[in-house]
């Protein structure tokens, strides 16, 4: 029993993900199953924060939406429902959480340094 659950994490961890930090700029793929259609939503935002360890790993990436309002969703690391993940810009930044960036609004205000704009 314990060959097959370590046999299913590793294949698991084989999954290509780019390695990412809080502050990066990530669009995720993920894959949506609808009144028995499938389609692929892609979210793109800053990741504010990595939480776990192993299988159980999640990231959460936050978005303005429309009008400045904050969308923010939680994703497994190694949920078969994402497809991809790819890193759009880098950010620096000096925390592993970045919750104070729900406070602020507008898109200026929640402006990242990237690693040109020092």
């Amino acid at each position: 029993m314990a060959e097959e659950i370590a046999k299913e994490t590793k294949e698991k961890e084989a999954l290509a993900i780019p390695e990412f930090r809080p502050g990066d700029m990530v669009m995720v793929s993920y894959r949506i199953h609808e009144e028995g259609k499938e389609r692929i939503q892609p979210f793109e935002g800053i990741v504010i924060a990595i939480k776990g360890a192993g299988t159980s790993k999640t990231f959460t990436v936050r978005k303005l939406a429309s009008q400045g309002i904050g969308v923010e969703r939680i994703f497994p690391f190694y949920s078969p429902n994402i497809q991809k993940i790819k890193v759009v810009k880098r950010g620096k930044v000096r925390r592993a959480k970045l919750y104070y960036l729900r406070e602020k609004a507008g898109k200026k205000e929640t402006r990242i340094k990237g690693a040109k704009e020092r």
